[in-house]
C-alpha cells in the first residue's frame, strides 16, 4: 500500500514511520535512533538522501533532526535545562556545517519567529524571540570585544507576524530583511502539527530544508529556504496541534485493543486491526466528513506549556550563540 495519508503532520519522523507500519520500504531515506537513558531523551535523525526518497516523503532533501522528551511540558527547570542543551547541540551541528562550507568561524544569524502572538498554539516564535539574547547592534556598534569575547557569532531577530496583521508574505518581510542585513543563515522558528497526539510539545524537529509557514494547518504561504532568500535556513518547530482525523483514528486504536479482548467482538477487532495506517485514516476521514475536516485541536493547558516550550527553545540558541571564546 503506497498511498498517502492525508493526515497532515510536519515531521519528517511520522512520515518514515507511516512508511515502515504499511511495509512499505522508502529508498533514498536513511533513519537513525539514539536514546539517552540518563536524560530520557531521544534523538531520531531522518536523511533524505534523494530526489525520490523526497517524492515519496513529500519532503525536500535534506536533514531532519527530531528531539523527544516527553516530560517536556513538564515544569522541571533542570530538565529543560538540559533538552535546551541537546536542541543546542542538534542546531550546532546544521551550524558548523554551515560555517565549514562557507569558511567560517563566526556566523552571523537572523532568528526569524513565524506564528500569530494573538493564538497561543500559533504563538511559538514570536515568544521564542521574546527570550533571545540578540547581540548584532552591539557587536556593530562597538565590535566583539566590547563583549569581552574574542570570537562571537552575530544574532538578530524579526517577528514578521502574520499576512491578516501586516497585509505582507511572511517571504515577503523577510528577504527584505535579509537582503539588507546580510545575514549568513536564518533559523525560522515556528509551531508545527502532528499526526501523533502523544508527541505535541513534547518534539523539536530541526532542519536545513527550510520551512513553508503555515503548512501544518493546510495554510500554505510562500516558503522560506535558500532557493527563496539566497542564504541557508534552518527550521525549527514544536508539534502544538493535531488534526481531529488523528483524534479520532487514537480511538479506533484504544476501540481494536477492546475489542480484541471481547469474545464476541474480537472478530470486528481483527478486521479493523488488518487494516493499515492508510486505510484506517481514509475510512474516518469519510466518516467525520464534512464536519470536522479543517479541524485541529490544542491540549487546554497550551497557554502555560507554550510559555516553557518557548523559553526552553530561546535558551537553547542563547547556549549555542553565547558559548563564545571569553578574551
Amino acid at each position: 500500500m503506497t498511498v498517502k495519508q492525508n493526515v497532515r503532520t510536519d515531521l519528517a519522523l511520522e512520515e518514515k514511520e507511516k512508511f515502515d507500519s504499511d511495509q512499505v520500504e522508502v529508498k533514498g531515506v536513511v533513519l537513525e535512533e539514539n536514546y539517552n537513558e540518563k536524560t530520557e531523551i531521544r534523538i531520531t535523525r531522518v536523511e533524505i538522501e534523494t530526489e525520490k526518497g523526497a517524492k515519496s516523503m513529500g519532503k525536500p532533501v535534506g536533514t531532519y533532526l527530531t528531539l523527544e522528551a516527553g516530560n517536556m511540558p513538564e515544569p522541571d527547570e533542570d530538565y529543560h535545562r538540559e533538552i535546551s542543551k541537546e536542541i543546542a547541540k542538534c542546531i550546532g551541528e546544521l551550524i558548523d556545517k554551515i560555517k565549514a562550507e562557507e569558511g567560517k568561524s563566526e556566523i552571523a544569524a537572523l532568528i526569524v519567529g513565524l506564528g500569530n502572538r494573538k493564538v497561543t498554539p500559533d504563538a511559538l516564535g514570536p515568544f521564542v524571540v521574546d527570550n533571545l539574547s540578540v547581540n548584532r547592534h552591539i557587536i556593530k556598534e562597538y565590535g566583539k570585544y566590547a563583549m569581552n569575547l574574542s570570537s562571537a557569532n552575530s544574532l538578530s531577530a524579526l517577528v514578521p507576524g502574520v499576512m491578516g496583521q501586516t497585509g505582507m508574505e511572511t517571504l515577503e518581510i523577510v528577504r527584505g530583511v535579509v537582503e539588507e542585513t546580510h545575514p549568513d543563515v536564518v533559523i525560522a522558528i515556528d509551531a508545527l502539527a502532528a499526526r501523533n497526539s502523544r508527541r505535541l510539545n513534547r518534539t523539536v524537529q530541526i532542519t536545513d530544508t527550510g520551512i513553508s509557514p503555515g503548512s501544518g494547518v493546510g495554510n500554505h504561504r510562500n516558503g522560506l529556504n535558500i532557493e527563496s532568500l539566497g542564504v541557508p535556513v534552518i527550521a525549527i518547530g514544536i508539534p502544538t496541534v493535531v488534526d481531529a482525523v488523528t483524534i479520532v483514528n487514537d480511538t479506533m486504536e484504544n476501540l481494536v485493543h477492546a475489542l480484541e479482548g471481547s469474545k464476541t467482538l474480537k472478530s470486528m477487532g481483527s478486521i479493523l486491526k488488518s487494516y493499515t495506517n492508510t486505510e484506517k485514516q481514509e475510512l474516518i476521514r469519510e466518516l467525520i466528513a464534512p464536519h470536522l475536516n479543517g479541524l485541529f485541536v490544542t491540549p487546554k493547558d497550551i497557554d502555560e506549556t507554550m510559555k516553557q516550550v518557548s523559553y526552553t527553545l530561546s535558551e537553547s540558541l542563547n547556549l549555542l550563540f553565547a558559548n563564545e571564546t571569553r578574551i
